[in-house]
């Protein structure tokens, strides 16, 4: 027996309406997103602070402060927008579970992976070539670039592995992935990056 149409649109109605409730309303997107947003205001401090603590580095590694505003926005955006893009999957049910061989999973993480590498070798040329330009002192061109990549890439694996977690177990927590990963990244994304720009010039300051 056939279904009438009108059946269908009942029941594309209730499902419209059971979503909005679940996972759109104003109240959810409110309980679930502030408190990530309180903490990426604490997280914003947090990265100040260790840049504050950076001032030997800073010295010793001449551009190293033109360098990075360029890393904690690029680890911001790309893993932002790595999140989104797994949010969207695991609502559709592309991603269910930690698959590393899912084809939607590693497309994503491999994309991000590479943009990443290209991103922080062009950012380690750019803080050169910006310091030059302004006259400021520059340790050179090959340990920005080196910086660059290694404190990137090395930031970026990490919060990938912590961006799927996040949209994976939100989700079966019930919790709109939308509302919590981007916000919580971004504040991870920023500290980690940080803490990983210490560590790299550290060991830069070594070689």
């Amino acid at each position: 027996m056939l279904r009438d149409r009108g059946d269908d649109d009942d029941d594309y109605t209730y499902e419209m309406d059971d979503y909005l409730g679940e996972y759109a309303s104003v109240s959810s997107i409110v309980r679930e997103a502030l408190p990530f947003e309180l903490i990426a205001v604490v997280g914003g401090i947090v990265s100040g602070i260790v840049l504050s603590g950076m001032t030997a580095e800073i010295e010793m590694i001449p551009g190293l402060l033109v360098l990075v505003p360029g890393i904690m926005g690029l680890r911001g955006n790309i893993s932002s927008a790595l999140g989104s893009r797994l949010s969207s999957s695991v609502h559709m049910g592309l991603v269910t579970g930690y698959d590393w061989r899912n084809r939607e999973l590693l497309n994503n993480l491999l994309g991000s992976t590479i943009l990443t590498i290209i991103i922080s070798f062009f950012l380690g040329i750019l803080s050169y070539l910006v310091s030059t330009f302004l006259g400021f002192p520059t340790a050179g061109l090959f340990k920005l670039i080196l910086i660059s990549v290694l404190s990137g890439v090395i930031s970026g694996l990490l919060l990938s592995v912590v961006t799927v977690v996040l949209a994976i177990e939100t989700f079966r927590a019930g919790l709109d992935p939308d509302n919590v990963v981007t916000p919580a990244i971004a504040t991870i994304g920023v500290i980690l990056s940080m803490i990983m720009i210490f560590i790299i010039a550290r060991v830069v300051i070594m070689i």
